[in-house]
């Protein structure tokens, strides 16, 4: 039990740093071949004059392999011995602003854009916390800024609640500072942020918990000075909920976890993805005639979880847009949890399945059918955004299914920064084969 307080506790830190999004706080919370999702919103008092209020939301999605892993936003590789551990890692930078979300004191400025920063971290579990440093640089093309960090974290425990305070300092050099909070007659030059937060976690049961945080950040005075900026002081705050998939069972571990190979070829559809998933809409090529191929490698995590006939599988993808006539093909990538539930009335005579995959996708550029659904609501595009597929199969031969489902790309109803406050997306109705080795 105290484990699982444990990483409740860390999974809270994703949002509650908006501007830093502090040196990951997934670290050593999760076993190899863990798996949680959960969902948290948060209210932000920003650094930029103007900036509307409100609630955003944000969907949260972990994996941790041997030694890759996937933390939310974070993605990356990493190298343990005893106390110390080393990350190198590729993650988003939650500052800016977009077409959408765009603070009255920017109206005249080019867009600020979220980002991507490179990066590598240290750190060492210590009897009286955990200190780390942290080096980030920005591999987007977009400020083409560099960060270096200090901080420090710890923890503590009473029954079901947990408390983990972290404070920080992030030197910021002037490429960055200045790319976020420059204007034509300002230059933001090089400065020292201080945070200092705490979260907290309480336990409902094994499965669910409550999570929030509180956060203080007092920015440098090359930020505060900035005629785009309120001063020097920012804060935030969220509740959310989220999930362990298998906290209190063996996790599903054979000698060796087969490899799964998804093929999969679909058509455009204008239908949405619930409509589809009813039935109730099922016609391709409506508006536009482009087309996707992607080949999905994954492997299953769990095994009946809870003791309900559900497993669940952990998945990457390739998938290759093919544009036709409005534009040139390009690639995205996509890593996902896929639920399937797997009893049925007929399984004497046919075995099938339903499953549901949700997690990320990265596009190297918009498509045709994107770039024409925020058209007609006047809205910008998101290279990043929140991917769905939900598909039924029918199993052919020993691990081999065939079957239809949908790809899909979209923002979260325009509530999401993450993904740039996107409101819609794409739909790819498609037929797949599906086998492990």
């Amino acid at each position: 039990m105290h484990q699982v307080y444990r990483w409740v506790s860390a999974l809270a830190l994703l949002n509650a740093a908006r501007v830093f999004a502090s040196s990951d706080p997934f670290i050593d919370v999760l076993e190899p071949g863990g798996a949680a999702v959960g969902y948290v919103f948060r209210w932000e008092h920003s650094t930029y004059r103007g900036a509307e209020g409100g609630a955003d939301q944000t969907a949260l999605y972990l994996y941790e392999g041997e030694y890759a892993y996937l933390h939310a936003t974070r993605i990356g590789l990493k190298f343990q011995q005893n106390d110390w551990r080393f990350d190198a890692f590729i993650r988003y930078r939650f500052e800016g602003f977009n077409r959408d979300n765009r603070p009255e004191s920017t109206l005249n400025l080019p867009l600020r854009e979220p980002g991507y920063d490179g990066g590598v971290s240290l750190r060492r579990k210590t009897s009286w916390g955990t200190p780390y440093i942290e080096l980030l640089t920005d591999v987007s093309n977009g400020s083409g800024g560099s960060e270096a960090r200090l901080g420090y974290w710890n923890e503590w425990h009473h029954n079901r609640f947990t408390l983990k305070p972290h404070v920080m300092l992030a030197w910021r050099d002037e490429k960055l500072n200045n790319f976020y909070y420059g204007t034509p007659t300002y230059t933001a030059g090089a400065g020292v942020d201080v945070q200092a937060a705490l979260y907290a976690s309480y336990a409902l049961n094994e499965r669910w918990n409550i999570i929030g945080a509180i956060t203080a950040t007092r920015r440098s005075s090359e930020i505060a000075s900035s005629p785009i900026a309120t001063g020097s002081a920012q804060g935030d705050a969220f509740i959310g909920f989220l999930y362990d998939f298998q906290p209190a069972q063996q996790r599903w571990a054979p000698a060796s976890k087969p490899l799964i190979v998804k093929f999969l070829y679909g058509q455009s559809s204008d239908c949405n993805v619930a409509q589809t998933v009813e039935l109730s809409c099922t016609s391709t090529h409506t508006v536009d005639n482009t087309n996707v191929a992607a080949v999905h490698f994954g492997r299953k995590l769990i095994e009946n979880a809870g003791g309900w006939p559900v497993d669940l599988a952990a998945f990457v993808g390739l998938q290759r847009h093919f544009e036709q006539t409005y534009g040139n093909d390009y690639w995205s990538v996509m890593a996902f949890f896929k639920a399937y539930w797997t009893k049925f009335p007929w399984d004497n005579y046919l075995h099938t399945r339903f499953g549901f995959g949700s997690g990320l996708s990265y596009s190297e550029q918009i498509g045709q059918m994107e770039s024409h659904d925020q058209g007609r609501r006047d809205r910008g595009t998101w290279k990043l955004l929140n991917y769905l597929d939900p598909s039924f199969d029918v199993r052919v031969a020993r691990d081999t299914y065939v079957g239809v489902g949908v790809s899909h790309r979209s923002g979260e109803f325009g509530k999401s920064e993450l993904y740039g406050n996107v409101n819609g997306g794409s739909n790819f109705i498609y037929v797949s084969i599906e086998t492990a080795f």
